[in-house]
């Protein structure tokens, strides 16, 4: 949290220090082991391993909370059947966790309400993403943590304002406020409010499969909007020959970056500060952005782009700004934003759902426990390896992440003079231990390669890396750890394993 959102990192830091209490769980030692009373150094892609044997011990223990257990939940009997497969001597094999330490935590988790459970990343860029998500929400209703104030399961996402995009319909299964394209209602009601005939109702594609249809024709064209997949696809190789195989590809963005390259035409959008509009944040709170420069050029904001592209096709939006769409059409067709006006939103926003204009928003989910489905399911999961495993060729673990210094592929960051002069290039984080035997000393120029390609990076030994880790981060393009990465995927959300594949370290010859 204190590389990639520093400023919640900045809260739960203050919380600490007013007494809350802190267990890390991560691979690698970082900023926040600092602040924490347990750092449980679990092993990458482990994480099913480590939450089932707690779930073991809450249950075989009777620590659970039982009373929400039995009047909100369902599926219990078959979790317990599940995590009594992990009992923390044997789960301390895979998850790599002292089986001390598994009961340690359990016992502290069971005496404490709320727990708050927050993650980034590292949870759900796994080809088990989506178990780990779900084996964590598994953990917190056994605990009795769901339907509480600060209490649940917060992901913190990976961009600025990627739950709005979400909110919005921005996904290829809901239209505006996550009304699935398979209801016959919500096509029947998108249809009559738009003017039009004919939406499909099977769900769309997801960025994987859209790649792949470039390749074999079955997607024709491709527009990007705000999105520079040429650094962030996993197996850079891959993605550009995708890219470059596209009949015609439009790139929507603010700056020419690795992206445009391949783009027959590319629309120049206005930046945040450039535009009126909201965001919405993790917690689900709708906020006002306003313009605090005009846009340069020809830049225009993105409605306005997508409303002239529309003119184009015969289609007549009648909204003229932000503000308009947001409250003329949005609020209405999605029930859970129907309450959330401009004229609400001046000052600290809204949470949605906020069905009705008198309504005040809702500041946690699953009040009392009651759900939207009515009960919270249980729904057990196994452990399973990543798809890349190391082995006697690519005998280390490669994970990957971001640094404070810089945002994402540094389309923005990378033009500030400041920031890089405070981190110029990337590194290869590796531990001391794998440094000794490597024969490597700090700051050296290496190779580090996988089955998809090689990238020249310096070595950064560090106390924070365990033995047989090596840790990247994607924001450079000549050593992007993305040349390196594994296209597999969740075989339900088709998230890419970021976090995990297999890799070797090789000396450069005459290095200085």
């Amino acid at each position: 949290m204190t590389e990639a959102h520093p400023v919640a990192a900045t809260y739960l830091k203050n919380a600490v220090q007013s007494g809350a209490k802190l267990i890390l769980v991560d691979p690698r030692k970082h900023k926040l082991a600092e602040f924490a009373d347990i750092h449980a150094p679990l092993l990458v892609g482990s994480d099913i391993s480590f939450l089932n044997s707690l779930m073991y011990v809450l249950i075989d223990e009777d620590l659970y909370d039982k009373d929400f257990v039995k009047d909100h939940t369902e599926g219990f009997d078959e979790l317990k059947v599940k995590v009594k497969e992990y009992p923390p001597e044997i789960a301390a094999k895979t998850c790599g966790i002292e089986p001390s330490m598994i009961y340690e935590i359990a016992r502290e988790l069971s005496k404490v309400k709320p727990v708050m459970c927050c993650y980034t990343l590292g949870i759900t860029e796994h080809t088990c993403g989506r178990n780990n998500v779900v084996s964590i929400a598994n953990l917190q209703m056994l605990l009795g943590n769901m339907g509480v104030e600060s209490g649940g399961v917060n992901p913190l996402r990976g961009q600025n304002n990627v739950q709005g995009a979400c909110d919005m319909g921005a996904l290829p299964n809901v239209y505006p406020g996550y009304q699935p394209v398979i209801n016959e209602k919500s096509v029947e009601k998108f249809e009559e409010f738009w003017g039009v005939g004919g939406l499909d109702k099977e769900n769309g594609l997801m960025i994987p499969q859209m790649m792949d249809g470039l390749v074999d024709g079955k997607v024709r064209a491709f527009y990007i909007f705000g999105e520079n997949l040429a650094n962030t696809e996993p197996d850079i190789k891959k993605v550009e020959h995708e890219l470059s195989s596209a009949e015609f590809l439009v790139v929507q963005d603010i700056f020419l970056n690795e992206t445009t390259v391949f783009a027959d035409v590319i629309l120049p959008a206005a930046a945040w500060s450039e535009n009126d509009g909201t965001f919405t944040n993790s917690e689900r709170r709708v906020s006002r952005v306003r313009t605090a420069s005009e846009a340069p050029g020809i830049a225009k904001p993105n409605w306005w782009i997508f409303r002239e592209i529309a003119k184009r096709m015969g289609q007549k939006w009648s909204s003229n700004s932000a503000k308009e769409i947001w409250d003329n059409e949005l609020s209405v067709l999605a029930p859970q934003f129907g309450g959330i006006k401009y004229s609400r939103i001046e000052k600290d926003g809204l949470q949605w759902p906020c069905p009705t204009v008198e309504h005040t928003g809702t500041k946690f989910l699953h009040k009392d426990g009651t759900f939207t489905k009515g009960r919270g399911t249980f729904l057990p999961v196994d452990w399973t390896p990543p798809a890349e495993v190391p082995d006697e060729e690519y005998p280390l673990v490669l994970s990957t992440g971001r640094r404070l210094y810089h945002y994402h592929t540094r389309t923005q960051t990378g033009r500030c003079e400041g920031l890089n002069e405070l981190l110029p290039e990337e590194t290869a984080d590796i531990s001391y231990a794998d440094a000794t035997d490597l024969g490597i000393d700090n700051g050296e120029m290496i190779y580090v390669s996988s089955r998809r390609g090689k990238v020249k990076v310096r070595a950064n030994v560090t106390d924070e890396v365990p033995k047989g880790l090596v840790w990247m981060a994607f924001h450079f393009r000549e050593n992007n750890a993305n040349w390196l990465t594994n296209p597999a995927f969740d075989p339900i959300t088709l998230t890419a394993e970021y976090k995990a594949c297999a890799v070797r370290i090789d000396i450069i010859e005459g290095n200085l």
